[in-house]
């Protein structure tokens, strides 16, 4: 079985590079250019792209020969998401404290040595913190992240501080260990975690973390740091007042529960 770089099969990953292709361009693409824009040969792409047509992701425009998906894969990812019970469990409260706070909101989980976000909820300000569901942020430069290493003991943070390093993502990073255990200590007496452009520079975030279908999931609030920096007591307000409605909710008895 072919991997590719990072370690996932080859196939796969070629796969998930089609479509996000497409979804950055907007328009139908020619064999060539779709093996060009993903780096691999036509004939590997041509595979590729035949499998695809016979599953239905794929279609050609005859006239010119021109590519372009179908939407059967914007089918499959609706019902995805209409499935993911554990983060549909959420979605009032998300709501709720995007339109509170009018800064992002961010669901996200730890996997591995990274944070992954599972949804985001952005505001509509011109200027504002705009990720990605499915992208994937360093523990130590990430509010969630700092909030997922608060669960274990400052031997496991060294642990998994270890394992992938504490390069600076940004200027303001916390690359020292003592230091980044240190800030998270304070987070865990105040019981909300904080980046100040450590993730993404003028970005400020503010987090907290509970269980959510037995395991840790964190959310967090995001904007452009002088706005956050005015409504911070807000936002640890507002983290407060989701952490009593979910509390509320479902009770420690049940899969949601708090950890901090």
């Amino acid at each position: 079985m072919s991997k590719d770089r990072q370690g996932g099969v080859k196939a796969a990953g070629r796969t998930l590079d089609l479509f996000e292709i497409f979804a950055r361009h907007p328009e139908p693409l020619s064999l060539s250019e779709l093996a060009k824009l993903m780096g691999t040969p036509v004939s590997s792409t041509h595979a590729l792209v035949k499998t695809l047509r016979a599953r239905g992701f794929v279609y050609v425009l005859e006239d010119r020969k021109l590519l372009y998906p179908t939407r059967r894969m914007q089918v499959l990812t609706n019902q995805i998401a209409k499935n993911e019970s554990a983060v549909e469990l959420l979605a009032p409260i998300l709501q709720r404290l995007q339109e509170d706070s009018d800064e992002t909101i961010i669901l996200g989980k730890r996997q591995d040595e990274m944070i992954v976000y599972l949804d985001v909820l952005e505001c509509q300000r011109p200027i504002r913190y705009a990720p990605q569901p499915g992208e994937r942020k360093p523990l130590h430069s990430s509010a969630i992240g700092k909030a997922m290493l608060s669960l274990g003991t400052d031997d496991d943070i060294r642990q998994a501080v270890s394992i992938v390093g504490q390069p600076g993502v940004t200027a303001n990073t916390l690359t020292e260990l003592d230091v980044l255990l240190a800030d998270i200590q304070e987070g865990r007496e105040r019981g909300i975690f904080i980046t100040r452009g450590e993730n993404v520079a003028d970005v400020m975030g503010i987090a907290m973390v509970f269980r959510l279908g037995g395991g840790p999931v964190g959310i967090a609030i995001g904007g452009p740091m002088p706005r956050m920096i005015e409504k911070e007591q807000l936002c640890r307000d507002l983290l407060a007042a989701a952490r009593r409605d979910i509390d509320a909710m479902c009770p420690p008895s049940n899969d949601l529960r708090r950890v901090a």
